[in-house]
C-alpha cells in the first residue's frame, strides 16, 4: 500500500496515535515513579488502597489505573480491582526482565525538557539540553546521584536483550582479552566472559559508570577474570586487550568526538586486534510506515536519532557513516552482522590499517 492509497481514516488514526504518544509516555512514567506495579504485585488492588499507599487522591488514582489499563499495562476486574498484564509486569522492580529504570529514565522530566526544545535543536544542530540546563548532559548527570543511578540501570536494562545474543553471534574465542569501552556495570561483558571461559575482560568507564560493576561481576563469579579501569575515553583507552568493544557509545557523540575515541582505541589495540562496535545501523533510505510509531521497529531508531540530537549532540548512523569514522581513526570496516530480529543492533567489525 502506498501513501497515496492509504484510506483517510487510517491516516488520521496514525496521526492521532503519534500526537497522543507523549501523554502515554507520561502515564508510563507516573506508574514507574509511583511504583504502582510493585504495589499491585501478583494480586489485585483497588484505587482506594493504592491511593492510600501512594499518598494520592483516590479518584485520580482510579483514573490513572484506567489509563494504564487502556494502554494494556493493567486489566480491570469486575469489582473495580486492577491486575497487571505481561507488559505491565515489566515495570515491577523484581521482574527478571524489568524495564522500570528504563521507563523512569526515558520519561524523566530532565530528559523530556530537552525534547520540548526540539525545534531549537533542529535550527541550530546543537543539543537543546545544554540550553535548558546550562551544561552538557553527562556533566549534569554526574551531579545528580539518583538520576545517574537510574541512567546506569536503564542502560543495563536496555543492553540486556542484546547481551544475550552477542556471545553466539561473534567468534570471541579467537581473542585473549576483550576491553569493553564505556561498558558500565558489565551487562554486556559478563555474558561474553561466561560463554568463553578462557577470555579475560577489561571494563573501562568513568567512576560513575563503574559504580555498580564490582557487585555485578562478583555476583556473576567473574571478579577474578575482569579488571575495572576508571578513565576517560576522550583521553585514553586501556592497553592489554586484542578486542576492543564499544556498545551504544559512538551514537552519543559527534563525528569529531567519535574519531577521538576510536583513535585512542587504535593506539591501544595490537595490529592483529579487532574493533567491534555494537550499534543500530540505519538503512540508506527510510522505509515507509503506514502505522505510525512502532516502538520495536525502525521508527524507534529515528526517534533515538533525535534523542541524541537534543540531549547529547550524538546521532544514529548508516553503514557509510561508520565506514568514514573507522577510516578517519585508522581502521577498515570489514563486516556488519545484524543480530537476530526483532533486535535492531548490528556487530560492526573493523581492523587496524
Amino acid at each position: 500500500m502506498s501513501y497515496e492509497k492509504q484510506p483517510l481514516d487510517e491516516a488520521r488514526d496514525a496521526l492521532v496515535r503519534i500526537a497522543y504518544g507523549g501523554m502515554a509516555a507520561h502515564t508510563l512514567g507516573a506508574a514507574a515513579r509511583m511504583g504502582i506495579i510493585d504495589l499491585i504485585g501478583d494480586g489485585e488492588r483497588g484505587p482506594d488502597e493504592l491511593a492510600a499507599e501512594c499518598a494520592a487522591e483516590p479518584q485520580a488514582m482510579g483514573r490513572l489505573l484506567r489509563a494504564l489499563a487502556g494502554l494494556g499495562l493493567l486489566v480491570e476486574r469486575p469489582a473495580g480491582k486492577f491486575a497487571t498484564t505481561p507488559a505491565g509486569a515489566l515495570l515491577h522492580s523484581d521482574h527478571p526482565q524489568s524495564l522500570r529504570s528504563f521507563s523512569r529514565m526515558f520519561t524523566d522530566p530532565t530528559i523530556l525538557r530537552a525534547w520540548e526544545l526540539l525545534d531549537d535543536s533542529v535550527r541550530t544542530g546543537r543539543p537543546s539540553f545544554d540550553t535548558a540546563f546550562g551544561q552538557d548532559f553527562f556533566g549534569y548527570l554526574a551531579e545528580q546521584p539518583q538520576l545517574s543511578a537510574d541512567f546506569n540501570a536503564a542502560m543495563g536494562q536496555a543492553t540486556r536483550d542484546t547481551a544475550a545474543l552477542v556471545p553466539a553471534a561473534y567468534d570471541f574465542g579467537r581473542f585473549k582479552a576483550v576491553a569493553d569501552i564505556g561498558g558500565g556495570d558489565g551487562t554486556l561483558l559478563a555474558p561474553i566472559l561466561q560463554a568463553h571461559p578462557a577470555l579475560r575482560g577489561i571494563l573501562f568507564d568513568s567512576a560513575e559508570g563503574l559504580a555498580q560493576a564490582g557487585t555485578r561481576l562478583a555476583d556473576e563469579g567473574l571478579a577474578g577474570r575482569c579488571s575495572l579501569v576508571a578513565g576517560d575515553f576522550f583521553a585514553t583507552a586501556p592497553e592489554g586487550a586484542d578486542l576492543y568493544l564499544l556498545k551504544s557509545v559512538i551514537h552519543d557523540w559527534n563525528d569529531e568526538q567519535c574519531t577521538t575515541i576510536l583513535r585512542h582505541c587504535r593506539q591501544a589495540i595490537p595490529d592483529d586486534g579487532r574493533l567491534l562496535i555494537i550499534e543500530p545501523v540505519l538503512p540508506p533510505v527510510v522505509a515507509p510506515s503506514l502505522s505510525g510509531v512502532d516502538p520495536s521497529g525502525a521508527g524507534a531508531l529515528y526517534l533515538s536519532d533525535l534523542n541524541m540530537l537534543v540531549n547529547v549532540e550524538g546521532r544514529e548512523r548508516t553503514r557509510d557513516d561508520f565506514d568514514q569514522l573507522c577510516r578517519a581513526a585508522g581502521f577498515a570496516l570489514r563486516t556488519v552482522i545484524p543480530l537476530p530480529e526483532p533486535n535492531r543492533f548490528c556487530l560492526i567489525e573493523a581492523e587496524p590499517v
